[in-house]
């Protein structure tokens, strides 16, 4: 682990080969269906596992002016080769680089970042000032993929091991200033902590309207409408002014396939397949 943290020998050939590995992988991610909504496809979305790479590459680096220029061309090439492979599997085509705008402006940051990201070589108190809003930004992707995790359960256990490791390692193996250590770790656990209370406390709902009333599956307020497994969530029938119609509408709680049952005044049942994910559904007639 120390000599991932400042002894490798990193040149800037092994830098460019693992700006084009990281991006290709990273595409690939993105473009298999299978692996949306899990672990492995975080690193296409949020900056948790950058900040690893990132974080490496300052700690290797030679100089601040090295630190500087290695981050921003790491990043200079891979950003755009994760969005060009994606572009021939996407609806969106070649407008799908409309969203590398936000990447580009991370990108140029980069040089400023690991400039000053050097001087945690110092090995001073003000280092970790420097490290610092690195730890809260993996503090928020656990706190998001923590609240995933719970929805989807067992989906999202490995990033939210990840964000929990690296904001562990992360003053334990930059700094060799022993206060500096426990300090670091000190607040990476009471964050990790709160988080993990903070959800837990609220656990993740999902809200949405899944049924509106149909001529050919009509109902009311007279129905009764519920989940063959309550584990799901709760569904009820709502009047909505916004169409003057009513609907169902369902606060799931976690990812599953389950049977959604309307039963009229008379005691006539309707049933359709419910499959839960994390943001969306699919539902149909059975």
């Amino acid at each position: 682990m120390k000599k991932l943290f400042g002894g490798i020998n990193l040149t800037w050939k092994k830098v460019i080969i693992s700006a084009v590995i990281i991006g290709i992988y990273t595409a690939l991610v993105a473009i298999f269906p299978g692996l949306k909504y899990t672990s492995f496809n975080t690193i296409a979305v949020t900056f948790e596992v950058w900040i690893l790479f990132g974080i490496i590459i300052i700690m290797n680096s030679k100089s601040n002016k090295d630190a500087a220029l290695k981050c921003f061309v790491f990043f200079l090439i891979s950003q755009p080769i994760i969005y060009l492979l994606q572009v021939p599997f996407s609806w969106q085509g070649w407008n799908l680089f409309q969203y590398y705008k936000y990447w580009f402006i991370w990108t140029i940051l980069c040089f400023p970042m690991g400039y000053i990201g050097y001087y945690m070589k110092k090995d001073k108190w003000w280092g970790y000032l420097i490290l610092f809003p690195m730890i809260m930004l993996v503090t928020y992707s656990y706190f998001g993929y923590l609240s995933d995790f719970l929805f989807n359960f067992p989906f999202y256990l490995l990033i939210c091991i990840f964000c929990i490791i690296t904001m562990i390692i992360y003053p334990l193996y930059i700094f060799k200033n022993k206060i500096i250590r426990i300090v670091g770790v000190v607040i990476s656990s009471v964050l990790i902590l709160l988080c993990t209370v903070l959800v837990l406390m609220d656990p993740p709902v999902y809200q949405t309207q899944i049924l509106s009333n149909k001529e050919e599956s009509p109902f009311d307020m007279t129905y009764k409408v519920y989940l063959t497994d309550s584990k799901y969530g709760d569904v009820e029938i709502i009047y909505m002014d916004s169409i003057e119609d009513y609907m169902i509408q369902a606060k799931f709680k976690r990812r599953g396939k389950t049977t959604l049952i309307l039963e009229s005044p008379s005691g006539d049942k309707t049933e359709y397949s419910v499959d839960i994910k994390r943001y969306t559904y699919d539902i149909e007639k059975k």
